[in-house]
């Protein structure tokens, strides 16, 4: 009886002492007229090259046919979100305004459509919670560097990159990812590295070159392509993943192979738990 009557007592201490917090909500960001800001960057004088997209909540369009560095618009209704342009060299970084600690609100517009020329680059997309619609084909990409958190990306190269990639990585949350022509980024090396999230890798296009992709992730659905006739190896450990292949895959224990001719894709997924799907 005693131990009901303290816990009834500590009930109702903790109910008052409740009533008595009260929570500092940030205030809410205030909607405006839209606005259109044109972004326009020159090549830099430089040999090397680097650019970084900074970009928070909202739409991202990227595309090649600048005749520059970069060409484009940011829409946005929210005095804070005016994008900033810096430059140090070679070094341009075009990044998104800041809320600093507003609220975002439904209705709240962002929205960035940029086009990028043909200069030979670095790469970098660091971006929070937005849908991303990416057309990197034609480009002359050294590296390409992506991090987002819970997103829902389309990035592709339906043409072949113009230049050897060194590294690929692409870093995401919970998020659904997809990745198209894959081949034709021309990459050495590819990490990507996911939560619990979805994920479509597609490595169609032009396989110019022996390379190599380190998958890893927690508890996901995967979705591997590699296109008929591609010499391609999927090794696979971690957790409790359940495999699923197509017709061209062979397995033996937990490496599976998918003949072809030419270079060799060679693929290591580490999984916590989840399923993966091995097509062609």
């Amino acid at each position: 009886m005693n131990g009901k009557i303290i816990s009834a007592i500590l009930v109702l201490a903790l109910v008052s002492m409740a009533c008595g917090f009260s929570i500092d909500l940030p205030p809410q960001a205030e909607a405006g007229p839209d606005v259109t800001d044109e972004i326009k960057v020159a090549d830099p004088e430089s040999d090397e090259t680097r650019l970084s997209l900074n970009f928070g909540a909202g739409e991202l369009k990227l595309s090649s046919g600048a005749e520059g560095l970069v060409e484009g618009t940011a829409l946005y209704n929210v005095k804070e979100l005016k994008p900033e342009v810096a430059r140090n060299g070679g070094d341009i970084q075009i990044k998104q305004g800041d809320l600093d600690g507003l609220m975002p609100f439904e209705g709240m517009k962002n929205r960035w459509d940029l086009q990028l020329g043909k200069t030979p680059m670095d790469l970098e997309i660091d971006a929070g919670a937005y849908e991303g619609n990416m057309e990197l084909g034609g480009l002359a990409l050294k590296t390409l560097t992506v991090k987002d958190g819970a997103a829902h990306v389309n990035l592709s190269f339906s043409e072949p990159n113009l230049i050897e990639m060194s590294r690929l990585a692409y870093s995401t949350g919970a998020s659904e990812v997809t990745l198209i022509g894959l081949a034709n980024a021309n990459f050495d090396t590819f990490d990507f590295d996911g939560g619990a999230g979805s994920y479509s890798l597609d490595f169609s296009g032009e396989l110019q070159r022996d390379a190599s992709v380190e998958i890893n992730s927690g508890l996901s659905e995967l979705i591997l392509i590699v296109p008929e006739g591609v010499n391609a190896t999927v090794k696979i450990e971690g957790g409790l993943t359940d495999i699923n292949t197509g017709s061209g895959w062979s397995q033996s224990g937990t490496t599976y192979s998918h003949e072809g001719s030419g270079p060799t894709l060679t693929i290591t997924v580490n999984m916590g738990a989840g399923t993966i799907t091995l097509k062609e």
